[in-house]
């Protein structure tokens, strides 16, 4: 059991107990620890009840509770809790903008108990009658709870690619040649069907092997002969195996990796790329390609989008890798609210091979997230001066900030505490509830601030969780063109934000990209790689990335910026 499941059963035991009107000082108690435990590195399933109890925010009997966890992989006090609660009732903690005294008063004052219902209720005008709520509480449930509905059945990239990789392992030992296929071969943000394609001679053998393991269940009726279709136990998401030839597998490898519009392109002979696939086995994609008179393209980049007229002008090789890269920008510490020191932070940094680490904690407006007041910053700075001093020329620690954009679009902190960083990663973190003139506006009026050097994750979303703010990409997008400023590209799997579908469109207005992966933790530099696909994706090239220049290179772009103010 990870740290995370661990303070997750925390967080829904606090929720569940406000819910039933439980014990004020047990709640707090219970969320003072989920808060804190959020922010240790220790690991908590090897922590014996005197170490817990050390633990800021936790005490004696939250310690009891977190032994529990790890020695059962459950808690009592959540078992039963959520015997007291109907299945929808929790699905609306699902719900962004109410908490659980609303949900307590939706539920038993007007006896919903599932999303279905609340929605009527919302659509009847009924919620905004309730005290306390009225009609923008009403229209946001409402837009939440659509949003919600779109969702279902969909896995984040990084959760799909887990359970692709999963699965994988498996089959590997059945199958001659089995590859992943379909939106997680893409690299689709969000994923609806997991996919594979598997070499077999005998595809009602294959159907046997695959019915015989118990994590997997089939749908007959949307099965055919050589297709199986079914779900894996706990996840909603479609699974599809796709069995094939030996012979023609590069040829179904190709056709399940690709968008519809993408396939119907004819190339040179006339031929589209369907025509071609069906046509002649190939012996790899690239033959099918060259057959039908078409460059060819990455399997992320195969979208239908624009990439045959981007192939004109460059190359595969072109793109952006993880191995192009030079540092990272966006990044916290236990400065504000990660979860490793400023030191662990870089130290890791530089194991994996890059040249520079930014740090990016926290403004002090954000004070949810322990953000810096201007003598913290102060300590911050003369910490970054002594370890880089240790590191000598090879390595560098830059000082960063994400500042908060205020609600007029300024920026978190006087003028002179800004031109004390380095760069200014400039993330709007509050107030998400905007128009898109009111949002576009917020962003611009940033943008334009001399001091932002990087549009940190542009619309606010959270995948499958939070629609982002609506904005004018192109107006944004422009702003940035005019004042020379970088816009990121979050890695987070939870944020891939900005959208790879305005890449292209970014590029061509010379604007860079900077992939960073708003680490919170040492692990979270690994998210670059979901980073690197969605830029791929896009098209991104690697000389209109950022953070692939040189230290050098970064370095001298920083200090002539700041001349220039």
């Amino acid at each position: 059991m990870s740290n995370t499941e661990i303070i997750d059963i925390l967080e829904l035991t606090a929720k569940l107990m406000e819910l039933h009107d439980g014990d004020a000082f047990k709640i707090k108690s219970f969320q003072a620890a989920a808060f804190n435990l959020d922010k240790t590195s220790e690991d908590l399933t090897s922590l014996s009840f005197p170490e817990l109890v050390k633990l800021p925010g936790v005490g004696k009997s939250v310690a009891g509770k977190v032994l529990q966890i790890v020695e059962t992989g459950r808690l009592q006090d959540l078992d039963d809790l959520l015997a007291q609660t109907p299945e929808g009732v929790l699905e609306m903690f699902r719900i962004k903008g109410i908490g659980a005294k609303k949900i307590r008063t939706i539920w038993r004052d007007l006896g919903i108990d599932t999303l279905r219902d609340l929605r009527l209720a919302c659509e009847s005008g009924e919620i905004a009658k309730i005290k306390g709520f009225g009609e923008k509480t009403q229209q946001a449930i409402l837009d939440s709870l659509v949003f919600l509905e779109n969702q279902t059945g969909k896995l984040r990239m990084d959760k799909a690619e887990a359970l692709a990789n999963m699965l994988l392992d498996v089959f590997e030992k059945e199958f001659s040649r089995v590859e992943i296929t379909g939106q997680v071969r893409q690299k689709a943000e969000e994923v609806e069907t997991v996919q594979f394609v598997v070499s077999t001679a005998n595809s009602v053998a294959a159907f046997d092997f695959l019915n015989s393991l118990s994590y997997l269940e089939q749908n007959a009726i949307e099965s055919t002969p050589f297709v199986w279709r079914g779900q894996a136990s706990g996840y909603e998401v479609m699974l599809e195996i796709v069995t094939t030839k030996p012979e023609r597998f590069e040829n179904q490898l190709l056709m399940h990796s690709a968008a519809e519009k993408h396939l119907a392109t004819a190339g040179s002979t006339g031929w589209t790329l369907l025509q071609t696939s069906m046509a002649f086995p190939a012996e790899a994609e690239e033959a099918v390609y060259q057959r039908a008179g078409l460059p060819y393209v990455v399997p992320e980049m195969r979208e239908g989008h624009n990439e045959f007229a981007w192939s004109q002008t460059h190359s595969p090789n072109d793109l952006v890798t993880w191995d192009a890269l030079r540092g990272i920008l966006h990044n916290h510490s236990t400065y504000s609210d990660g979860k490793h020191s400023l030191e662990q932070m870089a130290n890791y940094c530089r194991e994996l091979g890059f040249h520079y680490f930014g740090i990016a904690d926290h403004s002090q407006k954000a004070s949810y997230a322990h953000g810096l007041e201007p003598y913290r910053i102060k300590q911050q700075h003369e910490e970054i001066d002594r370890l880089n001093e240790q590191f000598g020329g090879s390595f560098r620690i830059l000082k960063g900030i994400e500042s908060d954009i205020l609600g007029d679009g300024s920026l978190d902190y006087d003028d002179e505490i800004l031109a004390s960083f380095d760069y200014v990663v400039a993330s709007v973190h509050s107030n998400l509830s905007m128009t898109s003139e009111k949002a576009t506006a917020r962003l611009i009026s940033a943008i334009q601030n001399p001091y932002t050097t990087i549009l940190g994750h542009p619309t606010g979303r959270l995948l499958l969780a939070r629609a982002g703010y609506p904005i004018d990409y192109r107006a944004v997008i422009d702003a940035c063109a005019e004042r020379g400023v970088v816009i990121e590209i979050n890695a987070s799997p939870w944020r891939l934000d900005l959208d790879w579908r305005w890449i292209q469109y970014a590029v061509g207005k010379g604007v860079m990209l900077s992939i960073n992966p708003d680490a919170h933790e040492m692990a979270g530099f690994h998210d670059m790689h979901y980073g690197v696909a969605v830029a791929r994706k896009g098209g991104l090239t690697k000389n209109m990335t950022f953070n692939t220049l040189t230290l050098k290179e970064m370095e001298a772009y920083l200090q002539s910026r700041k001349q220039r103010i």
